[in-house]
């Protein structure tokens, strides 16, 4: 699919969203709130309670997600 004005490139990676799109969705779950880093110098993150809020407004189903990843 050609990338136009009309299209951000996202790809699936294992179980997320990476590309352009998951970059720009995880910023703004950051800006928000909705999740923090586990560690200042770590790559791993967790659901604050605000997004668990935020995202089950939306409809999307965290008991998919492990426990320890919502700490």
């Amino acid at each position: 699919m050609a990338n136009t004005k009309h299209t951000i490139p996202a790809k699936p990676c294992y179980s997320h969203i990476g590309g352009r799109l998951g970059t720009l969705l995880m910023e703004q779950f950051i800006q928000k709130g909705w999740i923090k880093k586990k560690e200042e110098s770590d790559r791993n993150f967790y659901i604050t309670p605000k997004g668990v809020s935020a995202f089950t407004d939306l409809g999307i189903d965290l008991t998919q997600i492990p426990i320890e990843d919502l700490k």
